[in-house]
């Protein structure tokens, strides 16, 4: 099997698997409780707090657990632009505050924004993007109102692999006073990450070689949130629930063990990544790289093969043992046109002829080259195939 979809999930890298072994075992106490087996799990919690804050450059108070990605986006979102705020006025006497954000974010965000705006008399204004997938600074600057409670920003997108300008983007939300949260979990081990631009951030474990089920939450020292699911006091009552131990523990051992080499990896991954584009564009002339000229993810090759049809495609990629995606892999195996890729304007039937490479430690140049012969021999059979048909 030739594994291009690192932006799904990750294997579980060995420092993770060895962390989380002892709690998976005989180390398998509450973390809640006052007795020798529950303060030693307590104990692993405090550790992968302690090492995530140092490796962020953040404070331990600062990282709070969850159960990925989508629920730390899920916290953001709602905690921060439901938190109560003494003198705040809204717009009008039906709106309870103003949301901005982005067509190209993840569900994870996008389904959240659109709930508050929905269900719970939120404005939100939804910022125009590039052909490159970059937001539209100009545009941001002049919607923040005097009631935007949050601007929700992705660092790096997870199709398409474009990094936005979030330094720009944090300079004008801290000039009007807004805060900023941003779904970081494409970007932790593939991208430089500044946690002093923004107030909150998200991750996800198993997007850098960590256990399924895992993340954390970044949010600013000294800020409110209001939780989004109620039960026990943990999290410093942030978020309720028995701590997932042997989770917690392979996710700071998987950040670790990803940051120790990332700029090498990194330089290494974009060549590769380059390599599988020259040999697509090379024996596939109607093959388009989409967001080509956009600051991007080293591992990300995001390819429309014009005139063919993307779950088609990946089938076919996967009968030759290449996997790929056509985008987020949230969407339960369904084959859609991306809402990314509409979203930057691109026509109907190039974003639905999209599929997604992404690449990842394991990758070797052996696969890349095998991936480029097994899409072109692809693209010719089912090319064959369509005027086989055309003629009948």
């Amino acid at each position: 099997m030739i594994y291009l979809d690192y932006n799904a999930t990750t294997p579980l890298c060995d420092a993770a698997r060895e962390a989380m072994l002892p709690y998976l075992e005989r180390r398998f106490g509450n973390p809640s409780s006052v007795h020798a087996a529950g303060r030693e799990a307590r104990a692993a919690i405090d550790n992968a707090r302690d090492k995530l804050a140092a490796l962020l450059h953040a404070k331990a108070n600062e990282i709070i657990f969850t159960s990925g990605g989508t629920e730390s986006c899920n916290l953001a979102v709602f905690g921060l632009a439901r938190r109560k705020l003494d003198g705040f006025k809204p717009s009008s006497s039906t709106s309870r505050g103003h949301v901005i954000s982005a067509r190209t974010e993840h569900h994870a965000v996008l389904n959240a924004v659109e709930h508050l705006e929905r269900n719970e008399n939120f404005e939100v204004t939804w910022l125009d993007v590039s052909h490159d997938g970059t937001v539209d600074l100009h545009q941001l600057a002049s919607v923040i109102r005097s009631d935007t409670r949050l601007v929700s920003i992705m660092t790096a997108n997870n199709e398409t692999g474009v990094i936005q300008p979030l330094r720009e983007i944090s300079e004008i939300c801290r000039s009007k006073g807004v805060l900023l949260h941003s779904d970081m979990v494409q970007a932790f081990g593939k991208a430089d990450i500044d946690l002093s631009l923004v107030d909150a951030a998200s991750f996800a474990a198993h997007k850098f070689y960590g256990p399924k089920g895992a993340g954390f939450l970044f949010l600013r020292s000294g800020l409110s949130i209001e939780p989004i699911m109620f039960g026990g006091a943990h999290e410093n009552e942030r978020r309720p629930g028995t701590e997932n131990v042997p989770a917690i523990a392979g996710t700071a051992a998987a950040a670790e063990w990803t940051l120790r080499d990332r700029v090498s990896e990194q330089e290494r991954e974009a060549r590769l990544r380059d390599e599988l584009w020259t040999r697509i564009s090379a024996n596939v002339p109607d093959a388009k790289q989409n967001c080509a000229n956009a600051p991007r993810l080293a591992n990300t090759l995001n390819v429309s093969l014009l005139g063919l049809d993307s779950e088609m495609l990946l089938i076919a990629l996967d009968l030759e043992g290449v996997c790929a995606s056509s985008g987020s892999a949230c969407m339960v195996g369904s084959v859609v046109a991306s809402h990314v890729l509409l979203a930057i304007g691109l026509p109907i039937e190039r974003a639905r002829s999209a599929v997604r490479f992404s690449l990842g430690k394991c990758t070797t140049g052996d696969e890349i080259k095998a991936a480029g012969d097994a899409v072109q021999k692809i693209v010719e059979r089912l090319q064959t195939r369509k005027s086989e048909y055309a003629v009948a």
